[in-house]
Parts: structure tokens; C-alpha cells; sequence
């Protein structure tokens, strides 16, 4: 019988962590301008995941976005932007008037993706990676609003899980990017 009991928990950790061994790297998706981008050229980056909207009480996080990303993409950090329009439909463009928008507006130069859906029966499979604990390994999350932050380590594994509130460049996100703790 504890032979029965010892395998029944061999397998279950064992088929756990087989549900657990993809990382952001295993992701393709579409960059803005609908071409492939592979999260695999991504290996040895930090990176930062935000979904985004045009007309939300948190776009000008852009601003700060840019300033942290022109500051520390040099230093193994990457920020990608998933516009979405699931809170309000804040995000009624087009790709292309989102990323006139974008590079207009804020200046925008990190890699903005193609409009997905972070939510709901159409949500986008990276941001279903990480929004669940049996695919991401870490935790469960809910994306809550426009401008949520996911942060991914280097081997492309998922880290945390940042609220709309909690702005781009707090000491927060610093210390994590520069690997401070």
C-alpha cells in the first residue's frame, strides 16, 4: 500500500511539472505590423508584459514605460505591448492607428504586438500562460484592467504579476530589473 501511495505522488509531482515546463520563450506571436515575433529572441531579457489601451486613465503610462525601457534595454530588459480592448473598449483602433498613436503621442520605441484579447473566452494563449498557475507554475492571476504588468526573468519564467496602479518605474520594478532585491 505505501508503495501504491508513493508512485500515485511520483506521478502527480511528476505530471505537474511536465504542465509547468513552458516558459515566455515558447510563445510566438504577432508584432503590430503583423509580421512573426518569436519570445525565444528574448532568452537572457527580463521582460515586461503590459496589456494597453489608447483611452484609458492609465495611457500615459506610455510615457513612463518608454523612459524605462530607453534606460534599461542596454541591460538585458525588454518591455512588449499587448493593446486590448476588453476594459471599456478602450482600444477601438486599428494596429496601424494604434501604432501612429503610439510612436506619434508617446514616442513609443519598445516592441508593441498586434491587438489581442487578455481576457475571456478569446483570450490570447501567452496571456493565458500567464494568467494561470498549472501553464505559468507560479500563480493564478486575473487581469484586472488596462496597463497590468507581468514580469518574466531571463530564462523566460514568470515572475510576478504587477496591478494597473503600480507605475513603470516604481522602486518596485527598478529593483527587480536591476536585480536587487
Amino acid at each position: 500500500m505505501k508503495i501504491i501511495v508513493l508512485l500515485s505522488i511520483v506521478l502527480i509531482t511528476t505530471s505537474t511539472s511536465f504542465s509547468q515546463t513552458k516558459s515566455l520563450h515558447d510563445f510566438t506571436v504577432k508584432s503590430i505590423d503583423g509580421s512573426d515575433f518569436k519570445l525565444s529572441q528574448l532568452k537572457g531579457k527580463k521582460v515586461m508584459v503590459v496589456n494597453t489601451a489608447s483611452k484609458c486613465g492609465y495611457t500615459s503610462q506610455y510615457e513612463t514605460l518608454e523612459q524605462v525601457y530607453e534606460q534599461y534595454k542596454n541591460q538585458n530588459f525588454v518591455i512588449i505591448g499587448f493593446p486590448a480592448n476588453n476594459f471599456g473598449s478602450q482600444e477601438p483602433g486599428t494596429n496601424k492607428e494604434i501604432r501612429e498613436f503610439c510612436t506619434s503621442k508617446f514616442g513609443v520605441s519598445f516592441p508593441m504586438m498586434e491587438k489581442i484579447s487578455v481576457k475571456g473566452d478569446d483570450t490570447h494563449p501567452l496571456y493565458k500562460w500567464l494568467t494561470t498557475k498549472a501553464e505559468n507554475g507560479v500563480m493564478d492571476s486575473e487581469v484586472k484592467w488596462n496597463f497590468q504588468k507581468y514580469l518574466i526573468d531571463e530564462k523566460g519564467n514568470f515572475v510576478d504579476v504587477l496591478f494597473s496602479k503600480e507605475k513603470p518605474d516604481s522602486e518596485k520594478v527598478i529593483k527587480w530589473i536591476k536585480g536587487e532585491k
